[in-house]
């Protein structure tokens, strides 16, 4: 059976930026949720967003399906073609969790 891993909160993380840099917690915030911003517009713009070092952001398209089942109400559904966001990991991040046992 898998261990549950701990989280870390957008909160935690301004209080961990906040111990090592002279910004307040209110300015620290701005920047992450403004960073999360120019993330998001860039993918919706359809742009890839890569940050040295740690990863790439992308939109992949999912196919569509003719004949789903929704979970909740088991009723068969079509799914169109359809955009996903996913990540892959950079090699220095890659290099950094490989030895992570859970």
């Amino acid at each position: 059976m898998a261990r549950k891993t701990e989280k870390l909160t957008k909160a935690q993380i301004v209080e961990n930026i906040s111990q090592h840099c002279d910004l307040s917690k209110k300015d620290i915030q701005f920047v992450i949720d403004s960073f999360f911003s120019e993330v998001k517009r860039a993918l919706v713009e359809g742009k890839t967003v890569e940050l040295r070092g740690f990863g790439t952001f992308e939109i992949r398209v999912r196919k569509g399906r003719e004949r789903a089942r929704n979970p909740k109400t088991g009723e068969i559904v079509k799914v169109e073609d359809h955009g996903v966001a996913v990540f892959r990991p950079g090699k220095e991040l890659k290099d950094s969790v490989w030895n992570v046992r859970m």
